[in-house]
């Protein structure tokens, strides 16, 4: 199953989604590199300056690491900002797909696909647990923010071909609703994460044909 995200423009696998090649996914397939990518899909544009105040790091160290992910064309400087002391960096528009294992033979690949994956999952279940601790921390998040905000499980016995068909019309639905509020940022917004898991129990059984 290969693992994407799409933030901050709208794509799916039928509209030009990009596969990280293998050098390119090497080259993502860093700690703090992923950290520094996360971070611009999640808040916008950064400066080295301020993803080592976000990150923990020296700004030299988060300034080598955001030329080495522009190397390999996951971000971009921000149009407009060569005047300042400081460069801008932005993700680049598009949603990521990193390849299945049957689809190279390179083991270094395997074991960069594999860092990467995680790390994404990693990513979105510690945005997950950072809002339900702010769920229960009186004043970190207003009424209104707790009471927009929704986490649904559904449990379900599928086919292969029904769970694909599922995930792909979840998509389709969502992407449109989404896309409308796509590059806004209106007063009184902020940074919010929309995630979809959609997978099989490893340890359940498949039912007898």
């Amino acid at each position: 199953m290969p693992a994407s995200q799409s933030d901050p423009q709208p794509r799916t696998q039928t509209d030009h989604t990009r596969r990280i090649e293998s050098s390119a996914l090497k080259g993502l397939a860093h700690p703090l590199r992923m950290a520094i990518y996360d971070a611009l899909a999640k808040y916008g544009p950064q400066t080295a300056t301020t993803l080592a105040s976000r990150l923990g790091e020296s700004s030299g160290s988060t300034s080598y690491h955001l030329r080495q992910l522009a190397r390999h064309d996951f971000i971009r400087q921000v149009e407009g900002s060569t005047g300042g002391r400081e460069k801008w960096w932005e993700r680049i528009p598009g949603a990521v797909t990193v390849p299945s294992r049957n689809e190279s033979r390179d083991s270094a690949a395997h074991a960069a696909a594999d860092f990467v994956i995680r790390e994404f999952n990693r990513s979105s279940a510690r945005a997950l647990e950072d809002f339900v601790i702010g769920f229960t921390d009186e004043g970190r998040l207003s009424t209104e923010w707790l009471d927009a905000a929704d986490i649904t499980t559904s449990n379900v016995h599928l086919t292969s071909a029904q769970l694909a068909e599922i995930s792909q019309r979840y998509h389709d639905m969502t992407q449109t609703l989404i896309d409308e509020f796509r590059g806004r940022n209106d007063p009184g917004s902020r940074p919010v994460q929309i995630q979809f898991n959609a997978f099989p129990l490893i340890d359940g059984e498949e039912t007898p044909s």
